[in-house]
């Protein structure tokens, strides 16, 4: 664009020039009755033809190539040629640059190295700019996906293999005759293959989730009532743990949701604090609206988790504690599953120190 107007900018300048050096060879008089003609040339054509072929050369009324006017305009485009080259390779370096760091980190992701991030290039456009966020948060979830993926894989053999190792040792000495052939050994392994299934389910269930995939059967319900039950069903655990439970629930607030996943991750939550942080005797339940969603806060006062872990402590098969959890009975999928029933209904799971100390879990689910 800026050529284009320099080039016609030429033109008009050339023709400028012509025109007042062919009027600075003409008689004043024939100069303004020039002048007057050529704004209005309908006055008196003859004349002006006239005076035309008097003080104008005849090579600039020839038509096609042979006027020199072309050539005017050829050394024009000739001579704004090298600056079209050297503006547009300064105004483009911002975008290749841009591009190359993109394309370099692009090289690196292919290569398996998940920790390449593109840098912004000073100058770069707007649009380039976004790609390059883009592109760093794609590799950042690549890099937490391959993380979680090499953990996972470690940890699920792991977890599967103890109780499968468990039932086929105890299969093994049923057929050996070190264990005798009764139900009880059977139960043994029976509750061993329960656990296999149990964690065969949850990671079926996360991965129907993270695909987007999960049925959910939408009902409007009152949350309250859906907690206060799942709070019965886990009354004797809570009195046998000697935890004091602080109720505070809205009993009008109901939300568009699917009731059994919704007291799955009320279960869960649960649980857990039955699991974790019994220690601390207290268990702190609250219901209320917050904008638009329905904040579901279970609170604790047990031990907690170190800050840095709390990024954590959402993934497949982490636990604080392993042996504690381990001896719980725990496999480290309960809060991967319940964020995951959130995060498919549009809503969230937050996990967070609590002042004072111990945990607190908000669960938020869109009204």
């Amino acid at each position: 664009m800026g050529a284009v107007i320099c080039v016609a900018a030429g033109m008009w300048l050339h023709f400028q020039v012509k025109d007042a050096r062919v009027l600075s060879q003409v008689p004043a008089p024939e100069q303004a009755e020039l002048r007057r003609l050529v704004k209005d040339p309908a006055q008196d054509e003859p004349r002006l033809w006239a005076l035309f072929q008097k003080y104008y050369d005849i090579e600039y009324m020839l038509p096609g190539l042979r006027n020199p006017d072309w050539l005017a305009l050829l050394i024009l485009m000739l001579w704004s040629v090298p600056f079209i080259f050297i503006l547009g390779f300064w105004g483009s370096r911002p975008l290749t640059r841009q591009f190359s760091v993109i394309a370099r980190s692009a090289r690196q992701v292919a290569e398996g190295d998940f920790s390449a991030r593109a840098l912004v290039s000073p100058g770069a456009p707007e649009e380039l700019v976004v790609l390059a966020e883009d592109f760093n948060e794609m590799s950042s979830r690549l890099e937490r996906l391959e993380r979680e993926v090499k953990e996972s894989s470690a940890m699920l053999a792991h977890e599967l293999r103890t109780p499968l190792n468990a039932a086929m040792g105890r299969i093994q000495g049923i057929v050996d005759d070190v264990f005798p052939h009764s139900s009880d050994q059977l139960l043994l392994v029976h509750k061993q293959l329960e656990q296999i299934n149990r964690i065969v389910g949850d990671l079926h269930l996360l991965s129907m989730a993270r695909a987007g995939a999960l049925s959910l059967e939408q009902e409007r319900f009152q949350l309250a009532e859906l907690v206060l039950e799942r709070l019965r069903w886990v009354q004797d655990d809570l009195l046998d743990a000697g935890i004091v439970s602080e109720i505070d629930l809205d009993p009008l607030l109901e939300i568009d949701a699917d009731r059994l996943r919704v007291g799955q991750v009320v279960t869960i939550l649960m649980d857990n604090l039955l699991r974790y942080a019994a220690s601390g005797k207290q268990m702190h339940v609250r219901l209320k609206v917050i904008g638009r969603n329905a904040e579901l806060t279970i609170a604790d006062r047990g031990p907690g988790v170190p800050e840095e872990d709390l990024p954590k402590i959402q993934d497949k098969f982490w636990r604080a504690d392993r042996s504690r959890a381990r001896h719980s009975g725990g496999s480290g999928l309960g809060l991967s599953i319940a964020s995951a029933i959130c995060v498919a209904h549009g809503g969230s799971l937050l996990v967070q120190r609590r002042e004072g100390g111990g945990l607190e879990t908000i669960v938020a689910l869109p009204r």
